[in-house]
Formats: C-alpha cells, structure tokens, sequence
C-alpha cells in the first residue's frame, strides 16, 4: 500500500505542477500575445475538448510504447499535462487583468516574460489554486490511464492498488475500505487547504473581460 501511495504522490504531484506550468504560459500567450491566427488556433485546440479521451488512448499507448515509456512515471504523467480546461480556466483569469497594469510594466521596460511572472501570475492564485484542487483529483482518481500504462505492481498507483486487494473469489472488505479512506485523506487535506483559493478561482474563472 505505502508504494501505491507513493507512486500517486508522485504522479499527482507532477502533473499537477506540470499542468500549471504549462496551462499558464499557453494561457498568457492566448490571452495577451498578438499573433496571427490566435483565434482560430485557440478555438480549434478548444474544440479537442469534444474528442473523448478514450478515443485517443490507443494512439498515445503506441507512442509512449515507441519512446519505451511504458510502465514508467513518464508515461503516467506527460500525456496528462496538456489539458484544455486548464489553458482555458487560465486564460479566463488572465483577461480580468487591467491592461493598464501591464501597459505600466511594458513602459518600464519589462519585457512578456516578467510581466508574465512579476504582474501576472500574482494576480491570478485564487484560479491557480483552483486548477491545483481540479488537477490533482482528476490525477489522484485516475484509474484507466494507469492500467493501461503500467504493467508491475511496482509501478501502480492508489486505484489499481485498491482494485488488486479484491480477490477472485472472496475479498475483504475492512481491509478495501481503510484503503478507500486513507486515499481520500490528500484530496480533502489539499482541499481544505485552498478551500479560500478555490471559492476565489471559480468567482475569478467566471468572469468576462
């Protein structure tokens, strides 16, 4: 059980903070950048949204298969980085941003990347938080990806342990269910901790501009 909870410490840990990294600087860009073709590339990658995740799966196996990533942490956690909604929750925060903060910052000399980092991205911990309890959940929760990824116990996570303490012909139950409540102990404790965020984020997420 301990190296289940490891294993899920660890992938949840990192997609979350992958998906951050990544959800926000594809989210400033979107929202703040001029390029050509902005929005018609945002509304396309919006629209992937649609494409049920099992419907791709396949082709991810064959390429995490090819890059002999199976069974490894980089196959539980990359795909998993580059969600829509954390780019569109994001890029939602960023355009309640007074554009007059960063037209300040720009006349000071401030380039994209510490207007991103220094004026930005402060402005914006309540949704950061938001998608921190969202992304973390999902990740924690996540039993199919990890059983079609991984292949030895060694590298399984929560859910697929708690699947394998059921027994062919008999299971015991006390034993299921004090796994049940030790997995949801992070959840409730990650949330508790940024209820305040969370409840800030989704007001801010709402939003227009």
């Amino acid at each position: 059980m301990l190296t289940f909870m490891k294993n899920s410490i660890i992938v949840s840990l990192l997609t979350t903070i992958g998906t951050i990294v990544v959800a926000s600087m594809a989210a400033y860009a979107f929202a703040r950048m001029r390029f050509k073709g902005r929005n018609l590339l945002f509304l396309l990658y919006l629209s992937t949204m649609m494409i049920p995740s099992q419907v791709i799966m396949i082709p991810q196996f064959i390429l995490l298969k090819n890059l002999g990533w199976i069974d490894s942490y980089q196959g539980l956690i990359l795909p998993n980085i580059f969600g829509v909604f954390g780019v569109f929750l994001m890029r939602q925060a960023f355009l309640t941003i007074p554009t007059e903060l960063e037209e300040a910052a720009f006349m000071d000399g401030a380039n994209h990347w510490t207007v991103f980092m220094k004026v930005d991205l402060p402005l914006v911990k309540p949704t950061i938080a938001t998608l921190f309890i969202f992304t973390f959940m999902q990740s924690w929760n996540n039993y199919l990806w990890p059983l079609i990824v991984t292949s030895s116990r060694e590298m399984a996570t929560l859910p697929l342990g708690l699947s394998l303490l059921q027994g062919r012909w008999s299971t015991n139950w006390n034993l299921v269910m004090a796994g049940v409540v030790i997995s949801v102990i992070p959840i409730l404790a990650v949330y508790l901790f940024a209820q305040k965020y969370f409840i800030q984020g989704m007001t801010m997420s709402g939003m227009k501009e």
